[in-house]
This record gives C-alpha cells, structure tokens and sequence, in this order.
C-alpha cells in the first residue's frame, strides 16, 4: 500500500464556520489576536487547513503568511485531521536510541500512511513527537492518551487490533 500523507479533504461545516466567524469577530481589534484565534480555531475544526487560515488571515487582516508561520511554528498546532485513534510515537534521544524509528517504520507501512498523515476512512492518524515524558518505558508511543512502553515492531499488529 501506497503511504499518503492526508487521505481527508476538508470538511468545514457552515456551523463550524459561523463559530470561527464569532471568535474572529471578537478579536479583531485586540492586539496579538493571532494566537488566541487559532487556538480556538483548533478547538472548533480540531486542526487547522488552510481553508480555515485563509479565513482567519482575512477576518484579522493580517497576511496568510503570519498565519502560517506561527501554525507552522508552534507544535501546538497540526495542519492535518486527527483520526480517532491518535497514534504518537516518541522519536526522542532515549526512545529513538531503543529502536522508535523502527517502531514509526513499521508502523508507517501497517497504517499505510506518512508520519502526520491520516487513514482514508479517518479511523487512526500518525504523528512523530520528541518526548511525552516515557524515557524509562523507551521506546514508547501513546494511543488517545494510553503509554504504551518497551515497544517492539510484533506488538504493532495487536495494537492496532485492539482499536475498535
């Protein structure tokens, strides 16, 4: 199977558009709009498309490029959907020296989409993180919330199984 990056296009509802319309509307004249905008943008779509930038850069008339640099730059911030079961696996020092690329490697070709991707029926989404405070569980990876630690590729296939 092919990897992909996104397999989701976006799917904005008119609600979640009139939402983001009030919280621009409310900060529009507040100095330093752009972060807390996002952040509840982020809320109301769960991630942040371009579709949903452009608004907000045209709502706080400010360049889409300041938009995009500060998603871009926060790791608060995705770009990308999130699937319903949130897969992180730990690329830190101490995870990555235990094997976590593997860990990503196989897990990349088991899921059939990019590190930051997501499945075409929206079921798992994939994201490298650097940390999430396991080092002594390395190699590690979290799935909505729940560690999973001592990793090794023969568990993958469980606990995707293991997923509804």
């Amino acid at each position: 199977m092919a990897k992909r990056k996104t397999a989701v296009p976006f799917q904005g509802t008119a609600e979640q558009e009139k939402k983001l319309r009030e919280i621009i509307e409310k900060y529009k004249s507040v100095p330093g709009a752009v972060m807390p905008v996002l952040q509840q943008a982020q809320e109301v779509y769960g991630y942040l498309p371009i579709e949903v930038q452009k608004i907000i850069a045209e709502g706080l008339d400010v360049p889409l490029s300041e938009i995009y640099g500060v998603t871009t730059f926060y790791s608060q911030f995705s770009l990308n959907p999130k699937g319903k079961y949130e897969i992180r696996i730990c690329l830190g020092t101490a995870c990555y020296v235990k094997g976590s690329g593997n860990i990503m490697q196989k897990m990349e070709e088991e899921l059939g989409i990019q590190d930051g991707g997501i499945t075409a029926d929206g079921k798992f989404s994939l994201d490298s993180v650097r940390c999430i405070g396991a080092c002594g569980l390395a190699p590690a990876m979290v799935v909505n919330g729940e560690v999973y630690g001592r990793m090794t590729t023969d568990k993958i296939r469980d606990i995707i199984a293991s997923c509804e």
